[in-house]
């Protein structure tokens, strides 16, 4: 079996559960539904099938995750997966850091933000805008309680209107708890294990 990672990067890494993942050829129809599949489709991650063992909170969590990460209105696509790169360097979250790094990238193609967040970590220097959702990201992730007025007052200096200082807000939160849970049921592989 291959070393776990411990190290940001941007390329997406294995990720590799701790319990068997749910198998689509015997699945439930509670856990087909939860995951919205027919028992034909194969496409989904180790992930998303270890969580499927609990399809009650699975049929809930994947539809906010949609909502939160990919809504139409507010913050853009990529000032999302920016908050999501905040809370899982804070979190030592190497794979969502990841993913959600790769994502950022492949909507804007700026490695360079995306190289200062995992060469510095929370005192990486970045534009104006971007600054801002970092810096509260991290914040939120770090000491919840201690995000106030002058937070928002930043975000809004920054540009930002109150729904995509909401968005932000969710996008960060979001991953304080995914963060979390995937460090429980798993851990990132420098390759795909036997």
């Amino acid at each position: 079996m291959s070393e776990p990672i411990h190290n940001f990067t941007a390329k997406v890494p294995t990720w590799s559960p701790y319990v068997t993942p749910v198998d689509l050829e015997t699945a439930t129809p509670e856990q087909l539904k939860a995951m919205k599949v027919t028992p034909s489709n194969t496409g989904f991650s180790r992930y998303v099938l270890t969580l499927a063992h609990d399809p009650e909170s699975l049929e809930v969590r994947s539809p906010l995750f949609n909502l939160i990460m990919y809504g139409k209105d507010g913050l853009s696509s990529a000032e999302r997966e920016l908050g999501a790169v905040g809370a899982s360097v804070v979190n030592r979250c190497v794979y969502c850091a990841a993913v959600h790094a790769s994502r950022f990238i492949g909507i804007t193609r700026r490695t360079d933000v995306i190289e200062t967040i995992f060469a510095d970590e929370r005192e990486a220097r970045l534009p104006p805008r971007d600054q801002a959702l970092f810096d509260f990201a991290t914040k939120l992730s770090t000491t919840p309680v201690e995000v106030g007025a002058d937070d928002a007052k930043a975000l809004t200096d920054a540009g930002l209107s109150e729904l995509e200082q909401l968005d932000l807000v969710l996008s960060a939160a979001l991953f304080g708890w995914a963060n979390r849970l995937m460090h429980t049921l798993g851990e990132p592989r420098a390759s795909t294990p036997p």
